[in-house]
């Protein structure tokens, strides 16, 4: 398993350097979308045992990623403000439509869903259309995959005390080592960042980030592995060998992301 987790991640680095680093920021939202979609199938896949999902409005709302560079800087706030009740009143809208076949329960899940894996990866792309985006998106990625790859071998060989009852492999050492090794990978890129990149960074600022988007990475990590656990499944599918699927690989990044892209609008 061991090996097949470090593969995996060897092998996707390199398409993930490729994307931010050589990609405009309409190919990077294609990229999102792509990654979306597959998200939101594994989200309506684990849901399916529970509830009837609306899944052409979830798949159709990951579509709407593609245009976020797409629609005027001045229309694109008042467009994905008012995409939540539109949303919501579609819903709504299905539930009359079907005579009620399909139910509350199965617009609340959609709706979950939605902003769980759509509205969240779009902040990614938010981050990444900023002034220096192309930098600073990796902060949010660092933050996220540093967190997961400390935590996961400072909790094998260090780890002592469970965590939570959600995610019952993972301890107490496990998470503070991913926050500590997150944090460091954070300041390290920074020395990167200043000297050769032309950004003017305060280390103390990265810092304090660093532990804010990995303690939050740490709660999308849990609010990932209480929604598996809710509808008895291991992993969302097996699309990644040794991570499992594309939500399992991205659950911590994208829940930091908006968070991510507050702090650095205020940076």
């Amino acid at each position: 398993m061991d090996i097949k987790r470090l593969m995996s991640g060897l092998l996707g680095f390199p398409f993930v350097l490729a994307i931010f680093l050589i990609g405009n920021k309409y190919i990077v939202d294609i990229a999102l979308t792509i990654i979306a979609i597959l998200s939101m199938s594994e989200y309506f896949n684990a849901i399916s045992k529970v509830s009837k999902p609306v899944k052409w409005l979830g798949y159709l709302s990951c579509l709407s990623i593609s245009f976020i560079h797409v629609i005027p800087q001045e229309n694109l706030n008042m467009v994905v403000t008012l995409s939540v009740p539109t949303i919501l009143i579609i819903l709504f809208a299905q539930v009359i439509a079907t005579q009620m076949k399909t139910n509350f329960k199965d617009i609340a899940y959609t709706f979950l869903g939605i902003f769980y894996v759509v509205f969240f990866i779009m902040f990614i792309a938010f981050i990444n259309g900023m002034k220096n985006g192309n930098i600073l998106i990796w902060y949010a990625l660092f933050a996220a995959w540093g967190t997961d790859i400390f935590a996961y071998f400072t909790g094998k060989y260090l780890g002592k005390h469970k965590f939570s009852k959600v995610s019952p492999k993972k301890t107490i050492e496990g998470c503070i080592g991913g926050t500590l090794g997150a944090v460091i990978m954070m300041v390290i890129y920074t020395y990167f960042a200043n000297h050769y990149w032309g950004m003017d960074l305060s280390y103390i600022s990265i810092t304090i980030i660093g532990v804010i988007l990995s303690l939050v990475g740490q709660i999308g990590d849990f609010s990932a592995s209480s929604i598996k656990r809710y509808v008895d499944i291991k992993d969302y599918s097996n699309l990644i060998p040794g991570h499992g699927g594309m939500l399992d690989r991205i659950d911590s990044l994208i829940f930091l992301s908006p968070i991510a892209y507050a702090l650095f609008t205020i940076l």
